[in-house]
């Protein structure tokens, strides 16, 4: 939601999934027959799951050179980056970090477990902190479908109850994204529903 809105397109969003229900319907399941979120559907042509696919093809399709560049080069810089946070950032906070700081009843956690992933996590921080010390954004000046796959993570990273080491630049970063609509209105959201899930 977060790219669809940078990108300034109109579209109709239906949430899905926990309490939400649809992800089990035929009609979903024809659609995605994982019964996973996100799922796009562009027109009548267009049907596409998984994040990283949907935001690739939003780009391709629809975004400026900047965001998504045509050069292959600079495309694949930005990819390359793009990748980097999905494999690094996102999947190295949101299970280990996340899942078992909200979404795991007090009872069941495991703080050593918890300890463990900020520690490997606070590597590939570090370096994003580095990157970001000499550019506004990921990639430069402007955001890019990198910044997307990255950025996407911080506002639960920073308003979650853990110890986050010091990054300054990430921390500026997050907070001039918070600037933006787009990530205001689609990025900084409660998740309150999502806690304590078994």
């Amino acid at each position: 939601m977060w790219c669809i809105a940078e990108l300034g397109l109109e579209c109709e969003r239906v949430d899905a999934g926990l309490n939400y229900g649809v992800v089990n319907s035929p009609d979903y399941r024809a659609m995605n027959p994982n019964g996973t979120i996100p799922t796009l559907r562009d027109g009548d042509d267009v049907t596409l799951w998984e994040s990283g696919a949907i935001v690739r093809y939003l780009a391709s399709r629809y975004a400026p050179e900047q965001f998504w560049p045509t050069d292959p080069v600079a495309r694949a810089d930005t990819d390359r980056w793009a990748e980097w946070s999905k494999l690094n950032i996102a999947m190295r906070f949101t299970g280990p970090i996340f899942w078992g700081v909200v979404r795991t009843p007090a009872a069941r956690r495991d703080p050593a477990a918890i300890r463990a992933g900020l520690v490997a996590l606070d590597k590939f921080l570090g370096i994003a902190n580095a990157r970001l010390s000499e550019r506004k954004f990921i990639m430069g000046d402007d955001v890019t479908l990198a910044d997307i796959q990255f950025g996407h993570c911080l506002y639960r990273y920073f308003t979650i109850d853990i110890a986050r080491t010091d990054h300054p630049h990430i921390r500026r970063y997050y907070d001039d994204l918070g600037r933006r609509p787009a990530y205001r209105d689609h990025v900084m959201v409660s998740y309150e529903e999502l806690r304590d899930i078994d």
